[in-house]
């Protein structure tokens, strides 16, 4: 069975502790008396921190009297209502994490893999305050503690048995001693007060039924109270290359929708047209019109459209992109292999390109997924169909966004393509 003492500059620590909040009104001995009944009666150490107890047993080398290391940690770091930490001690591996003001997680791990795969799970979690780990794991915006450093030295969180029996019998025997004494020094008053007396009668057998019923009904509450419920098991994790529109439908729709809301209106310059993902937008400067005369305009020309007014002088028109049939599409080759071969494609039309490779991270809260993206950023006097054509050897081709500058008289091009 696993050993959850550790040690702290040669002081004994608890860990692997059960930790649960104290319902309200109830006193910790009796509560965690309750819920060990409940869940394991091997449990039968307690300690009681900050609204919590922590359940731990004597069958994993826990006693009366060690101080918690959970609480230890979570006070040293009370600037943190949320924290998840890993740290190195005896040869082990001691995580602690804590959500809302309350301990989540603590246990010990006798091998590295084991802790790092708790912590990897635990990580994945959102909006954690503060992230601690060993420097050699290299985790994301995780810094490096010594568990000696988060120690506070301040936290009289011990543990003490859960019955009261052992430490209760050095009292049993002084109260019987004072109690011996007492009956000698009064016994004839005593004996007074025990004389037979009429008997009192039964318990009305109604209100033992009564009080049962309130005890059953409590623990009712109790249970619900308590109750864990079980996480639904996350969505499938979905790759972003399993939906990708035909590019060259994309294409034809992005022209099609970027010469709709670029269309002439007296008085107002076009100055620059995007068509994204889901919508196309367009930016309108005023030369000598009006709001009036473009409102009556631009309503027969762009029906649907829907104008933002961002100054007197400044308009922006957007309208929804139509719905393109998706399919699943991706690569064959690595990232470096299509880098080396879309350069290629771009020198020998004589056109300049940005190129990079970004790795994309999906998760759905419990299974992480990967993959590498190439990036292309090009500014051309190609069509988007005409320009999109360059891509038809490559799979897992999305082009994410077209700008037509009308001043430039350009088309800047955003095109991404899923690798292997």
């Amino acid at each position: 069975m696993l050993n959850q003492v550790v040690y702290v500059n040669h002081k004994k620590y608890a860990t692997g502790l059960f930790w649960q909040p104290i319902g309200a009104g109830f006193v910790a001995r009796n509560y965690a008396r309750n819920l060990a009944r409940s869940i394991d009666k091997k449990l039968n150490l307690f300690v009681e921190y900050r609204g919590m107890i922590g359940l731990g047993t004597r069958r994993n080398g826990v006693r009366a009297g060690i101080p918690s290391i959970a609480a230890e940690i979570m006070e040293s770091l009370s600037e943190y209502t949320s924290f998840l930490g890993a740290f190195a001690t005896d040869k082990r591996y001691v995580v602690v994490a804590v959500r809302n003001g309350v301990i989540l997680e603590d246990k010990v791990f006798n091998t590295e893999a084991d802790a790092r795969a708790e912590y990897v799970k635990l990580s994945e979690i959102p909006d954690w305050g503060a992230l601690i780990a060993p420097g050699a794991w290299g985790m994301p915006r995780a810094i490096e503690r010594l568990l000696s450093d988060v120690v506070s030295h301040g936290v009289h969180a011990n543990l003490h048995t859960i019955s009261r029996a052992g430490s209760r019998m050095t009292s049993v025997l002084m109260i019987a001693s004072f109690v011996v004494i007492l009956l000698y020094l009064f016994r004839e008053p005593i004996g007074q007060m025990l004389a037979p007396r009429p008997q009192i009668a039964e318990i009305n057998p109604e209100l033992v039924a009564e009080y049962k019923k309130q005890i059953e009904e409590k623990n009712k509450e109790l249970d619900v109270q308590f109750e864990i419920e079980k996480p639904l098991p996350p969505e499938p994790i979905v790759m972003p290359f399993e939906n990708l529109p035909d590019p060259m439908a994309r294409a034809e729709i992005c022209y099609q929708a970027i010469g709709f809301v670029m269309q002439p209106v007296v008085g107002w310059n076009q100055t620059i047209a995007t068509c994204a993902q889901t919508y196309v937008s367009a930016e309108l400067k005023r030369d000598f019109g009006t709001l009036t005369e473009f409102y009556n305009v631009a309503g027969d020309l762009m029906p649907g459209a829907l104008v933002a007014e961002e100054s007197e002088n400044l308009l922006i028109v957007q309208a929804n992109l139509p719905a393109v049939k998706t399919q699943s599409s991706q690569d064959e080759r690595d990232a470096q292999t299509i880098v080396r071969d879309v350069t290629s494609l771009f020198q020998s039309i004589d056109e300049n390109l940005d190129i990079q490779i970004i790795t994309d991270t999906l998760t759905n809260g419990v299974d992480v997924a990967t993959v590498d993206v190439v990036e292309i950023a090009v500014a051309s006097k190609l069509k988007p169909m005409q320009f999109m054509e360059i891509f038809n050897e490559f799979g897992g081709v999305y082009m994410t966004a077209v700008t037509w500058d009308a001043v430039r008289r350009i088309w800047n091009y955003e095109v991404i393509i899923y690798a292997k």
